[in-house]
């Protein structure tokens, strides 16, 4: 029988390299790797993960971790056995100063590289001139497909699609999310309410892909317009967040995480969007904004009563347009709803961003010896 350590042991000494590739995916990046390249036990694949990507540690200085939790994700890709995905996906959140991996949420901007690895890698057979790509997404139960640009069965990263946040253009990967509503609490208002007074602040908690927290900036006195910079600089404002944060996961009884729920300030748009909003990762600013929060905050505005409906400019055709600190993001909902026991029940029939993606590298990267 194998303790942990020998099981880690002779694992580590026959797979010292193990093949990778580096992608940009909207505006975060990370490795992906096959299922099959890494360890099945969870403790053993997690202690791996924090080596490679050199956590804990401020700069992650001896891993390929970028030092932010933009690029401090890792995701693991392998086929699926289910018959509504193609591929499996699991999103790896590192934690960069605590030996913490954390698997509870999704990320939809490395989602749009999902696809592109699972082609690179022969796992999805193309199709001429696009391919959809069922992917399975492990951490929230939630099935979303990818459309990619492969012309003559070929994959292309070059295009004339732009999104802020990132240099340059690349090829459209159209992403549709099923209905994501209460992945993780299992209801769209985990409170209850459309909104809950926290310490004398007016909040709007709801899950759609992610739990969030919407606040109105005025309500921080803040205008809603300011950059990361000064957000992230704004200790006595952090504070404030952490503790609202603090109250909502105690009044819902949700499991502990540093993660989630994410907290949103929102106010009135102050250039051509519909709304204008800065999220929490949740101790800093994003410098841009996340696809998981940009659907929730999507789904709340459409929604009469929630505080981001309070300063929602209307769209007529279902697209909303979010301003955030790099300029915008646009998602596409519609939603259904229905009168039960004299209670509306909300759900989403469609929710659709546009996203690029490329690779960065392709090699191995290489574990310590004294792992």
């Amino acid at each position: 029988m194998f303790s942990r350590f020998t099981l880690f042991s002779s694992w580590r000494r026959n797979m010292m390299k193990i093949p990778c590739m580096m992608f940009r995916g909207g505006t975060s990046k990370g490795p992906f790797f096959l299922k099959s390249d890494l360890p099945s036990d969870t403790s053993l694949r997690d202690q791996l993960l924090l080596s490679l990507m050199g956590s804990p540690h401020g700069r992650q200085i001896d891993g390929i971790g970028g030092g932010d939790s933009l690029s401090s994700k890792v995701a693991i890709v392998g086929l699926s056995e289910r018959e509504d995905a193609d591929i499996d996906y699991l999103l790896c959140q590192v934690h960069i100063n605590e030996p913490i991996v954390e698997t509870t949420l999704n990320c939809g901007n490395m989602l749009s590289a999902v696809a592109p690895f699972a082609i690179e890698k022969g796992l999805v057979k193309t199709t001429d001139p696009e391919t959809v790509v069922r992917i399975y997404n492990e951490n929230t139960g939630v099935t979303v497909t990818a459309k990619v640009q492969t012309p003559n069965g070929n994959i292309t990263y070059n295009g004339d699609v732009s999104i802020d946040g990132v240099p340059g253009k690349g090829s459209p990967i159209y992403l549709n999310f099923g209905n994501v509503v209460g992945t993780t609490t299992g209801k769209l208002f985990p409170t209850g309410n459309m909104v809950d007074l926290i310490d004398g602040i007016e909040v709007s908690c709801l899950d759609v892909s992610i739990p969030v927290i919407f606040i109105s900036a005025n309500a921080l006195g803040k205008n809603g317009n300011e950059s990361k910079q000064e957000l992230d600089q704004d200790k006595k404002l952090i504070s404030l967040i952490q503790n609202i944060r603090s109250s909502i996961i105690k009044k819902v009884s949700m499991p502990y995480s540093e993660l989630i729920p994410k907290v949103a300030i929102i106010s009135r748009p102050f250039k051509e969007g519909n709304i204008s909003s800065r999220y929490f990762t949740p101790m800093y600013c994003h410098a841009a904004y996340a696809v998981t929060g940009a659907l929730c905050l999507s789904t709340a505005c459409g929604i009469s009563g929630t505080i981001p409906s309070m300063f929602c400019k209307k769209s007529s055709d279902n697209k909303f347009i979010v301003e955030h600190p790099s300029g915008y993001i646009n998602v596409l909902t519609e939603l259904d709803s229905s009168v039960e026991n004299n209670n509306t029940i909300f759900s989403l029939k469609k929710a659709e961003f546009v996203r690029t993606a490329r690779p960065l590298f392709e090699g191995n990267v290489l574990i310590r010896d004294d792992m």
